[in-house]
């Protein structure tokens, strides 16, 4: 807003988490949310896998240099792609779990098609907040079968955490950057480890191998505890 508003030529915006330290291991285990699959650790974050039993912690970054177009052209920045809108929404359901009904997910997903002005059916790839907790993936799926209808079927969807793990407050910096990249490359990396898909979690989640696609508009969920939701629209750079 502050770019749009001509407050700012550059922001700098991303995340950074270092969480691997003992303390934050028996706190979310303690919660029953992260996986115990020892003996394939290389396997454990499976997302909408039907064996999933929950997420593996993760650490990283990812900084992004936002800026108008204008600005970006006069000194001929190499353009990933167009923030097109965003939206963020909370609720009261729960400290940790997140409201099986979907509704605050919903809310947030539909908030940030109507401040760009795009139908749930002109996306071209959605990146799922992902985590592989029995609870999160479930009620993702439901969400966006609910906002996307039959589209929800065909639109490509994949989780970067399957990959790289749960790194927490830098998830949603990373996964946006992985957006821009998606949208620059017209590459859709797969969701690891989705070998026993769970019946409930039955979209095209691009199992296992990369796709490739021309996405003109791509969409990151990023949801956390306490019902906090956001979500980003990017677009390609016309």
């Amino acid at each position: 807003d502050a770019i749009r508003q001509g407050r700012a030529d550059v922001i700098i915006a991303g995340g950074t988490e270092s969480p691997i330290v003992r303390y934050n291991f028996a706190a979310f285990d303690a919660m029953g949310v992260m996986s115990r699959n020892n003996t394939q650790p290389q396997k454990a974050s499976r997302p909408f896998d039907k064996n999933r039993d929950g997420f593996v912690m993760g650490e990283g970054a990812a900084i992004l240099i936002l800026e108008s177009l204008d600005h970006a052209k006069k000194h001929n920045a190499d353009i990933y792609a167009e923030i097109k809108s965003y939206s963020a929404t909370s609720g009261a359901y729960h400290v940790v779990a997140p409201n099986p009904d979907g509704s605050d997910i919903i809310r947030a997903m539909e908030i940030c098609l109507d401040e760009a002005k795009v139908s749930p059916s002109e996306i071209d790839y959605i990146n799922a907040h992902g985590t592989s907790t029995k609870a999160n993936d479930l009620t993702e799926t439901k969400a966006i079968k609910t906002v996307f209808k039959e589209h929800a079927y065909k639109v490509p969807i994949s989780s970067t955490k399957s990959m790289v793990g749960h790194s927490l407050g830098a998830s949603g910096a990373i996964e946006a950057a992985v957006c821009a990249l998606s949208i620059k490359t017209g590459k859709i990396h797969p969701t690891i480890n989705l070998e026993s898909p769970d019946p409930e979690c039955d979209l095209d989640y691009v199992p296992n191998k990369y796709r490739e696609k021309e996405i003109k508009y791509a969409l990151s969920n990023s949801f956390a505890f306490g019902n906090n939701n956001a979500c980003l629209l990017f677009a390609k750079c016309e």
